[in-house]
C-alpha cells in the first residue's frame, strides 16, 4: 500500500511576516480559498491504492494541523509530532518505523506540505512510474524539469536511463527513470544557465518515493546515529488524543540532516524521474509573484491599496491602506505588527532578516497579533507596563483550559455570544455587555456553551503578562503535563 507522508516541520522565514514560527506558510492561504498544507492534501485524491496519510509536524503546529486535516474532510490521518525541528531524514525515517510497525511492505510518497503543483494528472503519472520503481528497490525523487536558470534551488544531475525499464504501457508519453549521477548545491547564476541549456539537470524538488524497509535499511548503513535516535523516539512515542508524541530526548539526539544529504546523494539505489506538472515550492515572495494572478502592470495585489506608476510588483495589506509610488519589481507585505519592502532580486536574504530578528528576541518572529489557539484566538490590541488589553475568539462548543494566574488579573467583557465562567466553585452565564473580574491567584475557566462565537475584551493588570504565567489543572486539548 502506498502511504502519503506530509513533512510539515518548516517554519517558512522566507514568507515573512506573514509567515511566523507559530504560524508557518504552509498553514496560511497564499492564494486561492485552501492553503498550501490543504492543496497537498487535495493533490492525494485519485491515487490509487492509497492508504491514510501520516502527517510530522511540530508539537507547537498539532492544532493547527488537525483542525485544517478536519476542513480538508480527512479524519484517518496519523499525526507524528517531534519535539524539535531535526529535518527530513529523521522526520522521515520516524514516519517509516511507524508505518512497517503495520505494513511491511509500505511504500512512503514523502511530499512537504508546502509546495505548488499546477498539473497534478502529471503528478499522479509520474507517481505511477516512481511506484513501480520504488517497488524494485530503488530510492525513487523527482527532479523537476527546470524552466530557467534559477539559483535559488539546488540541481540532481540524472546519469543513464534506467537499466531494463520496460517503458511506456500506454500510447501516453511517460517520464524516462535515470539513476542518479549527482545531487548540486544551489549554482551561481552563470552555472545555473549551463545545467538549464544541457538538459541533464533538474530541480531538487524534495519529493520522495520509496519502500519504507529499503529507506531504512540505507538509512542504517549511512546514517547510523539517525537511524538509532530514530527506532528509539518511535519505539518510546506516546499516543494522546489526536496525536502521537515522539520521545523528545531520542528525537532530539538525532543529527539533523535531510534526505538528500544522509541518504540520496551517498547511496548508488537514487533514481530520478522527470516531472513537468508547474511546480513552484513557494519558498520566497518572488515565488508568490509569479504564481498569483498579474494585472496588467504585472503587479499581484491583495489588500487595501493605492498604487501610482507601479509594475511587476507584489504589495499585500493585512490591515490598513498602503500607497506606493514609482516602483517596479519590488515586494511590500504589511501586517498589523510588521512590514517588508524588498527589491524581488534580494528577497532570499528575508532569512538573514528574520535570523536578525530572532537576534534580538523579537516577538514578530514567533507570532502575529493574532495568536490561534485550538479553541480559537486571541488579538493582542494594546500594551504597556503593568497591563494589556486582548481581543479574545472562542469557537462554538470550545472552552479555555481550567486555569489560574499567579501574576495577573483578569477583567473580561462579553461583546458578543455567550460566556460560561468558572470562578473558583462558582459558575455563571454572561450575556452581550456583562462583564466579570478574575483576581490574580484565581482558579478560572471561559467556555463557549452556544452557537455562534463568543467575543470578549480582556483587560489583564499586575506585574507579569506573559503568557507562559499560566498554571493549568484541567485542559480539554491535552496540554496538562
Amino acid at each position: 500500500m502506498l502511504i502519503p507522508v506530509i513533512l510539515s516541520g518548516g517554519s517558512g522565514t522566507r514568507l515573512w511576516p506573514l509567515s511566523r514560527e507559530a504560524y508557518p506558510k504552509q498553514f496560511l492561504t497564499l492564494s486561492g480559498k485552501q492553503s498550501l498544507f490543504q492543496t497537498t492534501l487535495d493533490r492525494l485524491r485519485g491515487l490509487p491504492d492509497c492508504g491514510p496519510c501520516l502527517l510530522v509536524c511540530n508539537e507547537q503546529h498539532r492544532f493547527l494541523a488537525a483542525e485544517q486535516l478536519r476542513l480538508s474532510g480527512v479524519a484517518d490521518a496519523t499525526i507524528l509530532l517531534e519535539p524539535v525541528g531535526r529535518n527530513t531524514a529523521p522526520a522521515t525515517a520516524c514516519a517509516a518505523f511507524s508505518v512497517l510497525n503495520r505494513d511491511p511492505d509500505a511504500l512512503l510518497l514523502v511530499l512537504p506540505a508546502d509546495h505548488f503543483i499546477q498539473d497534478v494528472a502529471a503528478l499522479h503519472r509520474a507517481m505511477a512510474i516512481g511506484r513501480v520503481v520504488a517497488e524494485r528497490g530503488h530510492l525513487v525523487t523527482f527532479g523537476i524539469v527546470p524552466t530557467r536558470p534559477e539559483t535559488g534551488f539546488g540541481y540532481i544531475q540524472r546519469g543513464h536511463p534506467l537499466r531494463d525499464w520496460p517503458g511506456s504501457e500506454t500510447d501516453e508519453p511517460q517520464p524516462t527513470p535515470f539513476s542518479v549521477q549527482a545531487f548540486v548545491e544551489k549554482p551561481d547564476a552563470q552555472t545555473a544557465e549551463i545545467y538549464t541549456e544541457s538538459g541533464d539537470y533538474y530541480w531538487n524538488s524534495g519529493i520522495f518515493l520509496f519502500r519504507a524497509d529499503r529507506f531504512l535499511q540505507a538509512l542504517q548503513r549511512l546514517a547510523p546515529a539517525i537511524w538509532s535516535a530514530c527506532l528509539q523516539a518511535v519505539a518510546q512515542a506516546r499516543p494522546a488524543f489526536d496525536f502521537v508524541f515522539l520521545e523528545a530526548a531520542a528525537f532530539a539526539s538525532s543529527p539533523n540532516d535531510s534526505i538528500d544529504y544522509s541518504v540520496m546523494e551517498k547511496t548508488t539505489d537514487a533514481v530520478v524521474i522527470p516531472l513537468q506538472a508547474g511546480w513552484n515550492d513557494m519558498g520566497s515572495w518572488s515565488a508568490l509573484w509569479e504564481e498569483g494572478e498579474q494585472d496588467e502592470a504585472g503587479n499581484v495585489l491583495t489588500g487595501d491599496l493605492l498604487l501610482q506608476d507601479v509594475s511587476h510588483s507584489l504589495i499585500h495589506s493585512e490591515s490598513r491602506l498602503v500607497a506606493a509610488i514609482g516602483l517596479d519589481h519590488h515586494i511590500i507585505i504589511e501586517t498589523a505588527d510588521a512590514v517588508l519592502v524588498a527589491h524581488k532580486s534580494q528577497v532570499q536574504d528575508v532569512k538573514r532578516l528574520v535570523s536578525r530578528l530572532r537576534e534580538m528576541d523579537r516577538e514578530e518572529v514567533i507570532t502575529h497579533r493574532t495568536v490561534y489557539r485550538p479553541w480559537g484566538a486571541y488579538e493582542c490590541i494594546d500594551r504597556a507596563q503593568r497591563f494589556q488589553v486582548k481581543r479574545i475568539l472562542v469557537n462554538p462548543g470550545a472552552r479555555l483550559s481550567l486555569q489560574l494566574h499567579h501574576h495577573r488579573a483578569e477583567h473580561w467583557i462579553v461583546v458578543k455570544g455567550t460566556a460560561r465562567v468558572t470562578k473558583g466553585e462558582d459558575v455563571l452565564l454572561l450575556a452581550e455587555d456583562e462583564s466579570i473580574y478574575i483576581p490574580l491567584g484565581t482558579r478560572h475557566r471561559l467556555e463557549n456553551p452556544g452557537r455562534i462565537p463568543l467575543e470578549l475584551i480582556e483587560v489583564q493588570s499586575g506585574s507579569y503578562l506573559g503568557e507562559d504565567d499560566i498554571v493549568r489543572f484541567e485542559d480539554h486539548y491535552g496540554r496538562v503535563e
